[in-house]
């Protein structure tokens, strides 16, 4: 099967003002500048060096040029098929829904969370009912003052997903006696998803439930399912991963539906799309393009009707990019996540509150996180304009990569049975470990560095405190938990940093060696300022593990003098900032290093017990 269109190609606006080769001349300076290329090497190894590779293998090159797209599949216009440049043409509906999640099972709360979000910007509501999250009797009080032709409601009922749809479909009923005529917003959606629950556990897979909600859905002319991509997304799958099962539960529900005697386009209009939404911008961008292309393909094959194949799309900040410590960066990550899921043309977009990986959000942090898409919308202006990365070579490139790797890995899928069938014998979850062992290493390097977990770590922070979810809540696959573990458990006993030399020959090294132990919840103590091997025995602490950090220069006049001494006073383990060359130490720590693999063999030198036991 192709996905490519039957359009015919339109080719991509020219009209370039420099060379390619003037790029690599002023790129290749810069990159000798700061010693990541060669003098002598020729100025087109800039390509090589800047070009970034995803989990998938998909290159991402640095600079678009117009033979990176050249003979790409055409995508379109906006509004029309293939949908990749977005669902709509009309500018004044371009502008994406804010929509908040719940899931705090205090009624009062959560009741008052609703009325202050929709009072203050947020559009639609998606809650999380049933099993460990809001009660779903409780919907006719959280839901009571709430317009509900106004704002649409997503539920999401894992465990109770029928008793969900029947409790939603009542309150509508009561309503329309009381308040005659009411209209549901047709963006509200039952939210059943079996498939995804089974693949996080929650409880067996059945598609039994399917045909009852699809029922009362269509009843109320609202939407069924959601096929929810953060299934697998918070276990750690790539981008092609998540496109390729989406697809595939996607497909298996529209067999279900059309088997339970739904036409293809009546089963097509039930269903709305979750993707998860990532700092790594122009993949999150890429992604959403791609999968509106994917699905109009599907579409295609499944004879629904052009207009059914836009593909409805849910954007929501990634969980496992969001770290515990130093939690405001999390903002910066979310805000490059919903202008990029906003920018990819997604329907809805959820902004997690930056302290989600803390527990249940607060108030000030539910206020950030919807205004983050107010502000891009009103402030920033960035609905303003349709598809505004079309056009852009090295976007369309990585659509088409992204489309072509998800449209083989789900014809994988449906070749192995289908979805289930991958669920059911644990290989899909074998292909997503693969993943993350893949994934974890670059962390660990520090290839994918996090700010505030590996990469400037505030070491004595005090985590900010949150009331814990309730059961039920889906585990997500953190990508700094590993260091946010070591983090939990500080080493009792600090490394010395043996500072060589003046403030000038040793900071760089310090501060890189400071940072890399701090990021394992080790301390340091810095010796400062100093000039010959009696002043840092001076200030020597009797540490079992230093630390040296001082230039190339000071290393080769008295490092190997320095070393000795240290022994001598009781140093058990010497670590040096930098490459060794010709001294005697015990470990280097240097760029590139496998920081966790280090942090884990450090602290095994202060001391077994080196943990918070240690410290008592």
């Amino acid at each position: 099967m192709a996905i490519e269109s039957a359009a015919p190609q339109v080719a991509l606006a020219e009209g370039a003002a420099h060379t390619v080769a003037e790029w690599e001349k002023s790129a290749a300076a810069v990159l000798r500048k700061s010693h990541r290329l060669a003098d002598d090497a020729p100025d087109g190894d800039v390509w090589a060096k800047l070009t970034k590779t995803t989990l998938d293998g998909i290159d991402i090159a640095p600079l678009g040029t117009p033979e990176l797209s050249a003979g790409l599949a055409d995508p379109g216009l906006p509004g029309q098929a293939p949908f990749a440049r977005g669902t709509t043409a009309a500018r004044e509906l371009q502008a994406w829904d804010i929509r908040s999640h719940f899931i705090d099972p205090d009624i009062t709360i959560t009741t008052k969370h609703v009325i202050t979000d929709l009072e203050n910007g947020v559009n639609s509501l998606w809650l999380s009912v049933g099993t460990g999250a809001i009660a779903i009797d409780a919907l006719p009080v959280i839901l009571d003052k709430v317009l509900l032709g106004l704002a649409s409601v997503v539920l999401d009922a894992p465990y109770q997903p029928v008793v969900a749809a029947e409790a939603f479909a009542s309150l509508i009923k009561s309503r329309v006696i009381k308040d005659k005529g009411i209209e549901v917003h047709p963006g509200t959606n039952l939210g059943a998803d079996p498939i995804g629950n089974a693949f996080r556990g929650h409880g067996e897979m059945s598609t039994d439930v399917i045909k009852p909600i699809a029922d009362i859905a269509a009843s109320l002319k609202v939407r069924a399912i959601v096929v929810d991509g953060t299934a697998v997304h918070d276990a750690g799958a790539s981008d092609v991963q998540e496109l390729a099962y989406t697809l595939a539960a996607g497909v298996a529900y529209l067999r279900v539906l059309v088997a339970a005697g739904y036409t293809a386009d009546e089963a097509a209009h039930l269903l709305e799309f979750r993707y998860a939404a990532t700092d790594e911008q122009f993949s999150t961008i890429a992604k959403f393009r791609a999968a509106r292309r994917l699905w109009n393909r599907i579409g295609e094959l499944s004879g629904v009707g052009a207009s059914g194949r836009a593909q409805l799309q849910h954007g929501v900040t990634s969980r496992p990019m969001m770290s515990k410590y130093d939690p405001y960066v999390n903002m910066l990550r979310t805000t490059l996540a919903a202008f990029a899921a906003g920018v990819g043309g997604a329907t809805s977009v959820t902004v997690l509150p930056f302290d989600s990986a803390l527990g249940l959000p607060e108030a000030f942090s539910r206020r950030i996180a919807r205004n983050t898409s107010s502000l891009l919308i009103e402030e920033a202006h960035v609905a303003k304009v349709i598809d505004p990365v079309g056009g852009a070579h090295a976007v369309e490139k990585l659509t088409d990569d992204l489309a072509r790797a998800a449209w083989e890995a789900f014809g994988a899928i449906e070749a192995a049975g289908g979805v289930a069938a991958v669920i059911a014998d644990g290989s899909l979850a074998a292909q997503i470990a693969e993943t993350v062992a893949r994934r974890t290493q670059e962390i660990a390097t520090r290839k994918r560095p996090l700010t505030g977990v590996t990469e400037f770590p505030h070491l004595h922070e005090e985590l900010l405190e949150r009331r814990a979810y309730p059961d039920g809540f889906p585990d997500v696959a953190r990508y700094g938990a590993d260091f946010e573990n070591l983090r939990d458990d500080p080493a009792g006993t600090p490394v010395f940093l043996a500072t060589m030399g003046p403030v000038s020959a040793h900071t760089a090294r310090a501060s890189f060696a400071a940072n890399l132990f701090a990021a394992g919840g080790i301390d340091s103590v810095i010796a400062g300022a100093t000039a010959k091997v009696e002043d840092v025995i001076a200030a020597y602490d009797g540490s079992l593990v230093i630390c040296l950090a001082g230039n190339d220069a000071v290393y080769a006049e008295w490092g190997a003098e320095l070393i000795t001494a240290l022994r001598a006073a009781g140093a058990q383990w010497v670590i040096l900032a930098g490459k060794a060359g010709k001294l005697d130490v015990d470990e280097t720590a240097s760029a590139g290093v496998d920081a966790l693999a280090f942090l884990h063999t450090t602290r095994a030198k202060l001391g077994a017990s080196a943990g918070k036991e240690a410290a008592k």
